[in-house]
């Protein structure tokens, strides 16, 4: 996935987690790796997938790369600098520019706060003026009217409240965004008009992004470039239409064969633009 220009580099990342079903009654419960020496890069405005089966590391990946999570070993470079292990003091300059799209917004968004309120709070955290122009000028980004700002999360459809997830993280104007199984729980016309939202987004405000989904037909949609996880290693990484086109690891052969991917209009997302009313 070599690119003149990458965000991450990222080299043989190996990252373990505690196996919390195996854990002793006195005693630290034994470790699992679930990475297993990961090396790629992310091209500076690429749109790259994350796909594999459920157990193979992806959200472990993504949570890596933004430091939720952090390495047992290898590294991570953003921008040219080594965040593998980082404290959270030297993160915290860099967390306005590693942003994240929960997968189900309802849980990551406060329910006593105004959409309006949500939005702004990242803004007022990291000092940026005019915090409540901001993130209304975020929610008119993502397709939703001003008059959003005084709802609650409960107030809004699923699709509307994901834009609100989406919102909440330009408004920081981030380099990178992680986006998990960020459309697993919408339904067919509203996975649609995220998708052609994050297209748009990701070419307005020049933005990376790491898309996590089981769903290769998405993947293959929206995504310029994809990486394919199996037991926490690479199966294959490359650009989608060579991947999918002429996949070169039974993992991908399997993965493509299991699920039905109809072709796309490359004109497509621009015949289908946002709608507030998702």
């Amino acid at each position: 996935m070599a690119e003149t220009e990458a965000l991450f580099r990222v080299h043989d990342l190996r990252l373990s987690l505690p196996d919390l079903a195996r854990k002793p009654l006195f005693g630290r419960a034994p470790a699992v790796e679930i990475l297993k020496g990961l090396s790629f890069e992310l091209p500076v405005g690429a749109i790259v997938g994350v796909v594999g089966e459920s157990g193979s590391g992806k959200s472990t990946l993504g949570r890596a790369l933004v430091r939720l999570l952090e390495p047992t070993s290898g590294r991570v470079e953003f921008r040219g600098v080594d965040i593998t292990h980082l404290g959270e003091a030297a993160l915290r300059p860099l967390r306005r520019d590693l942003q994240m799209i929960f997968q189900d917004p309802m849980s990551s968004l406060n329910p006593r706060h105004t959409v309006g309120r949500i939005v702004a709070a990242p803004l007022e955290r990291f000092d940026l003026d005019q915090p409540r122009q901001r993130a209304l000028e975020a929610l008119r980004r993502v397709g939703l009217p001003t008059g959003f700002a005084g709802r609650y999360p409960h107030e809004l459809s699923g699709g509307q409240r994901q834009r609100v997830g989406i919102a909440r993280a330009v408004a920081l104007e981030p380099a990178f965004i992680l986006a998990d199984e960020i459309v697993s729980g919408l339904d067919v016309s509203s996975q649609a008009q995220v998708l052609a939202l994050l297209q748009r987004l990701a070419a307005d405000l020049h933005l990376t992004i790491a898309f996590i989904s089981h769903d290769l037909a998405v993947i293959r949609s929206l995504c310029s470039h994809v990486i394919v996880l199996d037991g926490g290693i690479i199966a294959e990484a490359g650009p989608c239409a060579r991947v999918f086109d002429h996949p070169e690891s039974a993992v991908t052969r399997a993965l493509i064969d299991a699920i039905p991917l109809p072709e796309v209009d490359p004109g497509w997302f621009d015949s289908h633009p946002p709608a507030a009313s998702m």
